[in-house]
């Protein structure tokens, strides 16, 4: 069992965050949030995906009251997903000027080393906190690795060349992202905010910087950590790197809600972030969104696609199918699929499983045991055993899920 470590919990529009509360997925749009209707069209496919909290930028004064248009189209088609706004250089005017805004947002992500420089910093920071005040809204004081506050970076700098035993410029930097985290935090609360309307996040690129920065951070503080790889890159490599960069801090108990940064391909869904997200949670067996299909990887015992294609079939049907069984079968995101295609594992896998099928591989009998909480239910045959195999999923969730909803 994976022991979270102890934090506060902040309520982000009604979305607990924090130890006493299972890990949350969140995302980002790409848009314009100028543009309300492909802004509001976006979340709404990223909150359907499964993204409990979604962030978008409010960079300018059209992005910034474009915001309540969004937030009444998504009521319009029955979500009330918590829409984070995200500030770089001018939050502290938008803010101001934009009071709507202010109150609709779930949440403001302040990022210490762009709230301005010198004796702006303290004012602009200040003046969204007392926004964030008189809201009542929690902030993430979120520090990146590509733009890190370089005032507190020059201070540390200066103080490790004049130590002893002076420490690497990675380390130092290190140092520099979790001072100027709990530092803007610790600010937040002198002027106010309480101590559970905080969230902190400290990315940089880097797998090891990664797990470095947040164990530093960690130790040092309770307040729900944001984890996610920053620029984690495109397709493959986003996700292995993603995956590699946040599975050891999660199961040291570290991280309270992630989100996985994928570089779309040009026209691509957004909800491959989220979907990557929810798999890193269930593989670490911390949340369960969703059946799972397991299938095995083929061999020459299985020249034929056919599996392939089935175990496609079976895990598109289920993530299609999730939205109306998770609020009709509570409890079958637990469930377990075996898609198998030959003799060797495949009866093992399936008896294993909720509900399995052994293929037929390369020479064997044209049958298809299919196994059903351990037990033979039945042999399929012929040239409809996918459509029979799904029609057998379907069946087995309405009477072992749905005899729990009657029941409740």
């Amino acid at each position: 069992m994976i022991t979270r470590r102890q934090t506060v919990t902040v309520n982000v529009g009604g979305v607990h965050v924090g130890s006493a509360h299972p890990i949350v997925v969140q995302s980002m749009t790409n848009t314009d949030t100028a543009n309300a209707e492909a802004t509001a069209i976006q979340v709404a496919q990223l909150a359907r995906a499964g993204s409990e909290l979604v962030r978008v930028t409010v960079n300018t004064r059209e992005a910034a009251a474009a915001i309540p248009e969004i937030v009444a189209r998504l009521h319009e088609v029955g979500l009330n997903v918590p829409i984070v706004g995200d500030f770089h250089y001018n939050g502290h005017i938008l803010l101001r000027e934009y009071p709507e805004t202010a109150r609709l947002l779930a949440k403001y992500r302040i990022n210490p080393g762009n709230v301005g420089a010198g004796q702006h910093h303290d004012t602009n920071f200040a003046t969204m906190i007392e926004v964030a005040k008189a809201y009542d809204k929690p902030v993430r004081i979120g520090v990146n690795w590509g733009s890190l506050d370089q005032q507190v970076l020059a201070r540390l700098m200066d103080a490790n060349s004049a130590a002893g035993s002076p420490k690497s410029g990675t380390d130092v930097m290190i140092d520099a992202m979790v001072v100027s985290a709990l530092e803007s935090a610790h600010y937040a609360e002198s002027l106010g905010l309480p101590h559970d309307k905080i969230l902190i996040s400290v990315k940089v690129s880097s797998a090891p910087e990664l797990w470095q920065v947040y164990r530093q951070l960690a130790a040092q503080c309770d307040y729900p950590l944001h984890l996610g790889l920053t620029e984690a890159g495109m397709g493959m490599k986003g996700m292995v790197a993603s995956s590699v960069a946040l599975a050891p801090l999660l199961t040291e108990g570290i991280g309270d809600t992630i989100r996985v940064s994928l570089t779309p391909e040009p026209g691509a869904s957004r909800k491959l972030e989220v979907e990557v997200a929810q798999q890193i949670l269930q593989s670490l067996g911390l949340r369960q969104f969703l059946p799972q299909v397991t299938s095995c990887p083929g061999c020459g015992r299985t020249t034929s696609s056919f599996f392939q294609e089935l175990a496609q079939k079976i895990q598109d049907f289920i993530r299609d199918a999730m939205p109306e069984w998770k609020a009709r079968y509570p409890g079958v995101e637990d469930m377990q699929v075996a898609v198998m295609g030959c003799i060797v594992n495949g009866p093992g896998e399936s008896k294993h499983a909720n509900i399995g099928i052994s293929l037929p591989g390369t020479g064997e009998d044209p049958r298809a045991p299919v196994y059903q909480d351990g037990r033979l239910l039945t042999t399929l045959r012929g040239p409809r055993i996918a459509e029979e195999f799904q029609a057998l999923l379907e069946q087995y969730v309405e009477r072992r899920y749905g005899r729990q909803e009657v029941g409740a």
